[in-house]
C-alpha cells in the first residue's frame, strides 16, 4: 500500500498561466508559498520563519475556475498529490521538477484589490473536485512547458 497525497494551505505566488492541450483540456500552473511561523526556542536560539514554494498544476474545470478567480495574493487549500516529471534542456541536460497536481481545492480569501482596499471580509469558498487527469506526455525542450 502507498499513499501520495498533500495538503497545502498558502497564498498564490504569480497569476495562473492557463494552455489548452488536446481537444482544448485547459491546464493552470501558477505557485504557491506556504511559510512556517519563527519561533525562540527554550535556550533562546530564534528560528526565522521559512516559506517553501510549491509548483501548482490544475486540469479541466479546476483550470477554468482557477483562470477566472486565482490571482496573486490569494489564499487557497490545495488537495492533491506529487507528480514529478523530467526534460532535457537544450544541451541534453536532465532536468527535474516536482509539481502538485490540484484534485480539489478552496478559495479562502481575495488578494487586496489595485485601490488599496481590503480583501473580502467573508472568506469565497470554492471548492471544485475534479477527476485526476493523464500525465502530459515526456517533452524535450529547452524549458518545461509550464
Amino acid at each position: 500500500m502507498s499513499v501520495n497525497k498533500v495538503i497545502l494551505l498558502g497564498h498564490v505566488g504569480r497569476d495562473p498561466e492557463v494552455r489548452y492541450v488536446a481537444q482544448g483540456q485547459p491546464v493552470a500552473s501558477f505557485s504557491l508559498a506556504t511559510t512556517e511561523r519563527g519561533f525562540t526556542n527554550s535556550n533562546g536560539v530564534q528560528v526565522p520563519e521559512r516559506t517553501e514554494w510549491h509548483n501548482i498544476v490544475m486540469w479541466g474545470r479546476n483550470a477554468e475556475v482557477a483562470e477566472k478567480y486565482v490571482r496573486k495574493g490569494t489564499q487557497l487549500y490545495i488537495e492533491g498529490h506529487l507528480r514529478t516529471r523530467m526534460w532535457e534542456d537544450r544541451n541534453a541536460i536532465k532536468r527535474y521538477v516536482t509539481e502538485v497536481y490540484v484534485d480539489t481545492f478552496e478559495l479562502l480569501g481575495r488578494p487586496k484589490t489595485d485601490a488599496g482596499q481590503q480583501p473580502m471580509q467573508q472568506p469565497m469558498q470554492q471548492t471544485v473536485q475534479q477527476p485526476v487527469q493523464q500525465p502530459i506526455q515526456q517533452q524535450t525542450a529547452e524549458e518545461p512547458p509550464f
